[in-house]
């Protein structure tokens, strides 16, 4: 009887342990047995160009939490462009930790690759309003602000230009021709098309679907009308000062001595500084005539922003990298390696951030200037009609017939 009670108890006390450890693996599921050092590897995607600056980044992350964890961080190449389509393709196999471009925020969302960001009111009082408003969907934050600095404004070559010059385009583009020199600007993108329609109060965006798009520039009533905006854009291309060229197109020019003033973005601010040198100017958009009227050239803005994979082995560890990444000091950081500006209130209020002529020019762009939400159908039928415009309408149709088939295909389902 006494031998049966000790081999019952000893099988209780040899049952503890077990039931101990049974605990600990749900309490923490990512973590190996090795409850001490566990061992998290991520894989961060980010732009090319930016892989030095991570990966700085990330050494200083390791430092901070090498007590807690043995990290094995990846970093991978990938346009922040292309991001959606690359994580889609198979979100298991993806990065943990991601860049990618504000416009892919809704179709991320909706196919559950992102969940809502923990603690969101800590987080948004961080950062600019824009910024927070282009990391989420609806009032719900899915993704972590980077930069508030994804939209467009004009730079200048002072040497050609004076400040007066650049408010118009009428008067850029009468310099510009004075001298041989151009302006240019990127009409085979709807992303810079919607300056002239949108300045003129058309609209165009997202519908609830999160797919479709609505469009209003093929209207016939108004201040002003689609044709209007059209017969705007063949006087300026049949200007002598004006060249329809591409973002790189411009840099090429600028470096050859062709181009004084075109239309893009800070990503390019350190390499015309190296150019321009202390002739560089920079602006918000300038005023285009558009039936008689100056009107305020419009842009559309945008944020880089930090994913992080819904179906990530390490989500919190991922976050936490998110949330360095994102940080007052790594945005200061990145604009001075990067040039680009920040999204936290803080880095951006710094005074090498307020001195930036780039910087200024887009914030003093941005009071007309709206986040793009638009679908995929924009883009083309916007290209082939512009650049029709661009090369004084070979085809001969009617604008407004042109203006209707752009709609017509911006808008279809």
């Amino acid at each position: 009887m006494k031998k049966t009670f000790y081999i019952l108890l000893l099988s209780v006390f040899c049952m503890l342990p077990l039931a101990g450890c049974g605990r600990g693996d749900q309490a923490d599921k990512e973590d190996p047995p090795d409850a001490v050092s566990p061992k998290i590897r991520l894989t961060v995607w980010g732009a090319e160009e930016d892989q030095d600056l991570l990966r700085q980044l990330i050494s200083g992350f390791q430092k901070e939490y090498e007590d807690q964890a043995d990290f094995l961080i990846t970093i991978e190449a990938q346009g922040e462009s292309a991001c959606k389509d690359a994580l889609l393709g198979g979100l298991e196999e993806g990065a943990d930790v991601f860049t990618f471009a504000d416009d892919q925020l809704n179709a991320l969302a909706a196919a559950g690759a992102l969940e809502p960001v923990a603690d969101p009111a800590r987080v948004a009082a961080q950062h600019l309003p824009k910024a927070v408003e282009a990391a989420s969907v609806g009032n719900t934050l899915f993704a972590y602000p980077l930069t508030a600095d994804n939209g467009y404004f004009l730079y200048y070559d002072k040497q050609y230009l004076s400040e007066e010059d650049v408010r118009t385009l009428d008067g850029i583009l009468e310099n510009a021709a004075e001298n041989g020199k151009y302006f240019s600007m990127d009409w085979s993108s709807a992303w810079y098309v919607y300056a002239f329609f949108g300045g003129a109060g058309m609209d165009v965006g997202l519908n609830e679907d999160g797919i479709t798009n609505h469009c209003a520039w093929n209207q016939t009533e108004g201040t002003f009308k689609g044709v209007d905006v059209a017969q705007a854009m063949l006087d300026i291309a049949a200007s002598p000062g004006f060249s329809d060229r591409t973002d790189e197109g411009f840099m090429e020019g600028v470096q050859e001595g062709s181009v004084i003033a075109g239309v893009s973005g800070v990503w390019n601010a350190v390499a015309l500084g190296e150019i321009w040198g202390d002739d560089l100017g920079a602006a918000k958009l300038p005023t285009y005539t558009c039936r008689d009227e100056q009107v305020q050239m419009a842009s559309f803005s945008g944020c880089k922003l930090i994913g992080v994979n819904a179906y990530s082995q390490h989500y919190d560890w991922a976050c936490r990298l998110a949330e360095w990444l994102t940080s007052e000091s790594s945005q200061q950081l990145r604009f001075e390696l990067r040039g680009q500006g920040p999204s936290n209130i803080n880095a951006s209020r710094s005074p090498a951030v307020q001195e930036s002529p780039a910087i200024s020019a887009l914030l003093e762009q941005s009071g007309s200037s709206q986040i793009q939400r638009v679908g995929g159908k924009l883009w083309e039928p916007v290209s082939i009609f512009a650049e029709n415009m661009a090369a004084g309408n070979p085809t001969g149709m009617g604008l407004q017939d042109q203006l209707d088939q752009m709609v017509e295909d911006i808008t279809a389902r």
